[in-house]
């Protein structure tokens, strides 16, 4: 990536969340979409789909964390430092039907030296909640686009 003078925390979530999407196969493949991000936030959409159904006809469990996992890297990642789980849990509260149009989203609680912890709330398209998910990050080495840097403050 050439020089830049600078970019603003909102540019730089922008164009990180672009480029991880272009890189994330995984949610492609799923049909997540990423719907908003910024500096310790996301949200992500995503249909279910027949093949996402379990034997009680219901969305899979495995779906809806994925989803809301995919919005909890997003959030981390936001700042252009490599980021990764390190831990997560989900509380699943409502049955999810085929075609519902879900949508995550993820807010920062608390990023303090390396780690951070994540709230993601998974609606339906009625917006009432399906579950509740917590994810614990940690930051590595290294940045998703390199040399991109945040606007000096005056």
């Amino acid at each position: 990536m050439p020089e830049n003078e600078g970019l603003s925390p909102e540019d730089i979530a922008r164009t990180v969340g672009e480029t991880m999407y272009r890189k994330d196969t995984a949610a492609q493949h799923l049909g997540i979409a990423l719907k908003d991000i910024g500096p310790g936030r996301a949200i992500m959409t995503m249909r279910v789909a027949d093949f996402m159904l379990n034997g009680h006809k219901i969305c899979h469990g495995g779906y809806v964390f994925t989803l809301a996992d995919t919005a909890f890297a997003y959030a981390c990642n936001a700042y252009n430092q490599n980021t990764v789980a390190q831990g997560a849990q989900i509380s699943f509260l409502k049955a999810i039907k085929p075609d519902t149009l879900l949508t995550a989203s993820a807010i920062e609680k608390s990023r303090t030296g390396r780690t951070g912890l994540y709230d993601i709330t998974v609606h339906d398209e009625d917006g009432q909640t399906v579950a509740l998910f917590r994810g614990n990050s940690h930051t590595i080495k290294g940045q998703m686009i390199p040399g991109l840097t945040q606007k000096e403050e005056k």
